[in-house]
């Protein structure tokens, strides 16, 4: 069975998404938001979240899908499990973002 797995870069990004929602929007929405977007990770697996290869100008390997104001980048890690490699928003500079937590 495929792990789904979140990496470090990706769980502090999830942090800073629940604590801007949870002062925005409140508890309800920001546990709503987060939970959404878990089922997303759980969807690769399956198949139910449609993901596209990373642009060539970003020059790294993987994949991304957008949940909502935001872009998810994953890998097939070495073991076949999925890695969430982070979550960006869409306002951010993607490319240079991605690419300082990549280490690249």
């Amino acid at each position: 069975m495929i792990s789904v797995r979140v990496q470090e870069a990706a769980a502090l990004r999830i942090d800073e998404i629940y604590r801007y929602s949870l002062e925005r929007w409140g508890e309800a929405r920001a546990d709503a938001y987060i939970a959404g977007l878990f089922e997303a990770f759980e969807g690769i697996a399956t198949g139910a979240t449609v993901s596209r290869p990373i642009p060539a100008e970003f020059g790294v390997d993987g994949c991304v899908f957008r949940y909502e104001r935001h872009f998810v980048y994953w890998k097939r890690l070495g073991d076949g499990d999925i890695g969430i490699v982070t979550v960006l928003h869409e306002r951010m500079h993607r490319i240079g973002r991605l690419r300082e937590e990549l280490g690249e």
